[in-house]
């Protein structure tokens, strides 16, 4: 009779996004084993990079600029934007390369697209997406941080909603404290024309294939002893810059905001 061994502990990956903690993530298991699997990545592909990139492009000018180092990133991270229109999440996991954007899982409404079959398969085979709770209830509290930790990046949009104005409204702090205690990078991106192209309230983008860009900027760490706060409101004005600097090149207009600026100095 062979002698019993010790139980193994979780296999993990060598990670560079968790370099900071050095472990890497554990195996997806049980309900998570889903947000990793290969097939459902196969067939989220097709539906992100074929079917909706037709159509996305016969109804917007689509523009999309990647910094270098987000190619290296390499296992689970935060990606953190500006929330325009409904266009933003499909937009931001067809424009980050297919390396990083493979397991991407946004965050959804659970009251919304969950408690209905087509939503919640929509969600689920589009966007790779987990349900976010707004009824108090908490039943899905701590689903963000499992899947980071089980190798799978997520999507936030940290204004909560979509832009009723244009203009970037304050960032909760829980993506920067997620990425922050879970050890891993946050990619910022800010999406420009969004809001011009499909503000709340339309259902279809408008007429004309209105410019939109999506720009995902250098990865980002939480630096020593820096707060939770802090490091959100430096994410904040990561995106926002990138917003400002590229405005005009896609949008082919002067930025407003930094015409405002100007004024006032």
């Amino acid at each position: 009779m062979a002698p019993s061994t010790p139980e193994q502990p979780a296999r993990r990956i060598p990670s560079l996004s968790a370099k900071g903690r050095a472990e890497g993530w554990e195996d997806a298991e049980g309900d998570l084993a889903k947000y990793r699997s290969p097939w459902r990545a196969r067939v989220r592909w097709v539906l992100q990079r074929v079917l909706f990139r037709i159509l996305v492009r016969a109804n917007v000018t689509q523009t999309v600029k990647v910094a270098r180092r987000v190619r290296s990133v390499r296992g689970p991270f935060v990606l953190v934007a500006n929330h325009t229109s409904h266009l933003d999440a499909p937009m931001l996991a067809q424009g980050l390369p297919w390396t990083q954007a493979r397991y991407l899982s946004t965050g959804v409404a659970a009251d919304y697209f969950f408690r209905v079959w087509y939503r919640r398969w929509f969600v689920r085979w589009m966007f790779n997406a987990f349900p976010i709770d707004r009824d108090g209830s908490r039943r899905n509290s701590g689903t963000s941080r499992r899947l980071l930790r089980a190798g799978v990046p997520i999507l936030v949009f940290p204004e909560g909603t979509r832009q009723t104005s244009g203009r970037m409204t304050d960032f909760k702090p829980g993506a920067a404290a997620l990425a922050s205690g879970v050890g891993v990078p946050v990619v910022p991106a800010a999406i420009i024309g969004g809001y011009e192209a499909m503000p709340k309230g339309r259902s279809w983008p408008k007429k004309g294939r209105p410019p939109v860009g999506v720009v995902f900027g250098e990865p980002m760490t939480a630096e020593d002893g820096e707060s939770v706060a802090a490091y959100m409101q430096r994410i904040r004005a990561r995106v926002q810059n990138l917003y400002d600097e590229h405005y005009e090149e896609i949008l082919g207009a002067p930025n407003p905001r930094a015409a405002g600026d100007e004024e006032n100095a």
